[in-house]
């Protein structure tokens, strides 16, 4: 793939991270994402096409709105920032059904951001990721009025993933009466098996454990957080599907070389 394409890619994505801004910041507010015009959360004032330049504004700013001089969050520039790099490693790495991961790369985002912040995963969200993700796994050929299947392996496979990855979140939902984790974490689980699929998404839960466990030890060494604090595991799973999807297998392999 020629590096120019790359590049707009690359700036493709960060214009997506910019508008999911404005999703996260909009389902937060209970606003309509799909009207009206940009504005500044703290003056409210409209904001100008130079205002929205994707990072290259907020640089120019120095993190600070034009017209009330307030300051902007690292929020903006970081989720424009790593939806450009995300939509950039799906090209460069040549993921399985990079149209899957293109389509459902917004939501996962969405769901991390706003999750880190408000312990929640929206179901406005998370159901309609779900219903895309199914849609692109059904794969089928219309025979003499008839639909089957044209592979069924790679139909079959997301979707018993996706029910095997729920259900163990759901037993520990169940178990720890949602004082572990939500039913928001076994929604997630469910579109993590249908996007990675087998063995891919043993790779992304061993992450998401892993760095969960890593992070919370972490936040309770620094004195943050306590034994007894919630602290929203969705951001690990999203960290988890994105690696397992951009190296599961090698991941996979890793592991089983440690284990021998």
């Amino acid at each position: 793939m020629p590096l120019f394409l790359y590049l707009m890619i690359f700036l493709f994505g960060l214009a997506i991270g910019s508008f999911l801004n404005c999703v996260i910041y909009r389902l937060e507010t209970g606003e309509n994402f799909w009207k009206g015009r940009s504005y500044c959360p703290h003056c409210r004032h409209k904001l100008g096409l130079g205002d929205l330049i994707p990072v290259f504004s907020f640089l120019r700013l120095r993190g600070r709105c034009r017209y009330c001089q307030q300051k902007i969050s690292w929020q903006y520039p970081l989720v424009e920032l790593s939806t450009g790099i995300i939509f950039f490693l799906i090209a460069f790495t040549g993921v399985n059904n990079y149209a899957m991961a293109y389509l459902l790369t917004p939501f996962l985002v969405v769901i991390f951001v706003y999750d880190l912040k408000h312990y929640i995963i929206p179901d406005k969200v998370i159901y309609p990721a779900i219903a895309m993700a199914l849609i692109s796994n059904i794969r089928c050929v219309r025979t003499v009025g008839i639909f089957e299947y044209s592979n069924i392996e790679t139909f079959v496979n997301p979707i018993l993933a996706a029910i095997l990855a729920s259900g163990f979140f759901a037993v520990i939902v169940l178990a720890s009466k949602g004082k572990w984790m939500g039913l928001g974490d076994v929604k997630l689980a469910f579109l993590m098996g249908l996007i990675l699929g087998f063995p891919n998404v043993l790779a992304a839960l061993f992450l998401a454990f892993f760095t969960g466990a890593i992070i919370g030890i972490g936040l309770i060494l620094a004195g943050k957080k306590t034994l007894k604090s919630e602290v929203p595991f969705g951001p690990f799973l999203v960290i988890g599907t994105f690696a397992a999807l951009f190296g599961g297998e090698a991941i996979i392999e890793w592991y089983l070389q440690l284990l021998g």
